[in-house]
C-alpha cells in the first residue's frame, strides 16, 4: 500500500555504501522525519519506505544512479586562486556554497589547491556510489497545514522554529 502525498513519514536509517561501510545513521540521535511527495529524501527510498507497513523494516539497495547520480568529470572545475576572496582559508576537502546564474546556491568541494589554481568538485559527495539504507519505519500521519505551508516538519525529527 503506497502512503501517499502530503503524509510525515519517520524512520530510523543506516546507510552504508557498496563496501558496507556505514556512513550516516540516526542511531543514538532521532528518527529522521519528511514529508512525502516534497524532494526531500531519494525518490527510490520514498518510494520503498511508503510501501512499508508500520514497525517494519528493510534493506533498501540503490544503485547511484537512482540515488545521487553517476560522478561527473565535467563538474569538476579548475579554478583561479584569485577568484576566492584572500582572507578565506582554502583547504583541500573544505565545502563552500557558489551562486548559480539564476541564483541557485551550489555547494562544492575544494579537491586540490596549488599556487595558482584551485580545483572545485561540485559532483555530490555520494555521487557515483551504490547505496544501501537498513531503514525501520516508525510512524505515518499527515502533515499539518503549517508543515504543508513550510515544506518540512516540525517538532522530533524535523525543523524547530524558535
Amino acid at each position: 500500500m503506497s502512503v501517499g502525498l502530503n503524509k510525515v513519514i519517520t524512520f530510523n536509517y543506516t546507510l552504508k555504501d557498496e563496501k558496507g561501510t556505514i556512513l550516516d545513521s540516526s542511531a543514538n540521535k532521532e528518527p529522521m522525519s519528511f514529508i512525502s511527495g516534497s524532494n526531500l529524501v531519494i525518490p527510490k527510498l520514498e518510494e520503498a519506505l511508503s510501501g512499508m507497513i508500520i514497525g517494519s523494516k528493510k534493506n533498501v539497495k540503490i544503485a547511484a544512479a537512482d540515488a545521487y547520480g553517476e560522478y561527473s568529470e565535467d563538474a569538476v572545475q579548475k579554478v583561479k586562486k584569485d577568484q576566492f576572496p584572500e582572507d578565506v582559508k582554502i583547504d583541500v576537502g573544505m565545502t563552500y556554497l557558489a551562486n548559480s546564474p539564476d541564483g541557485k546556491q551550489m555547494p562544492f568541494l575544494v579537491s586540490e589547491v596549488n599556487d595558482q589554481e584551485i580545483t572545485i568538485d561540485f559532483n555530490h559527495p555520494l555521487a557515483g556510489k551504490d547505496l544501501e539504507f537498513d531503514v525501520e519505519l516508525l510512524d505515518v500521519r499527515d502533515a499539518t497545514p503549517e508543515e504543508m505551508q513550510h515544506g518540512h516538519v516540525h517538532g522530533p525529527g524535523g525543523h524547530h522554529h524558535h
